[in-house]
């Protein structure tokens, strides 16, 4: 519910973050790993900044590693945003850390900061900021 419940954050106006939402919330309707792969790269595609919601399965998912990765070859800054107080950063996936991804709780307040700050920090030159699109990962 937390990662719904983020999406539509951009539309509170007590919350100061402004993005357009590209999201993977919900599972891909396949077996064909070839086609879920497109479906992340379509979904990532023309993003700026990549946000993952982590629970506690999220480490565990090939899939939240491929958007990562995607999102790196895409040029994309990192946030990992902990969806609740029993998340640990033990539960965050490796790759982010790796990659320094900046790992915060969930406090609504500091999410607009945090994705700037991603933002400011991709690969790319020339891409649209944050309040261009944001990709939202949720591991499963």
């Amino acid at each position: 519910m937390k990662a719904k419940g983020f999406r539509l954050l951009r539309w509170n106006k007590n919350v100061d973050v402004e993005f357009q939402d590209r999201h993977l919330l919900d599972p891909v309707d396949s077996t064909n790993d070839q086609y879920i792969r497109q479906c992340i790269r379509d979904e990532i595609h023309g993003t700026s900044t990549t946000v993952v919601l982590v629970g506690e399965n999220t480490k565990d998912s090939d899939w939240v590693d491929y958007e990562i990765e995607r999102s790196l070859k895409d040029g994309n800054g990192l946030v990992a945003i902990k969806v609740d107080d029993s998340i640990s950063d033990e539960d965050v996936p490796d790759k982010l850390k790796e990659n320094g991804a900046e790992i915060i709780d969930w406090n609504p307040d500091e999410f607009g900061d945090a994705i700037e700050r991603a933002s400011s920090q991709r690969s790319k030159v020339g891409q649209s900021t944050v309040r261009g699109r944001v990709g939202t990962g949720c591991g499963r």
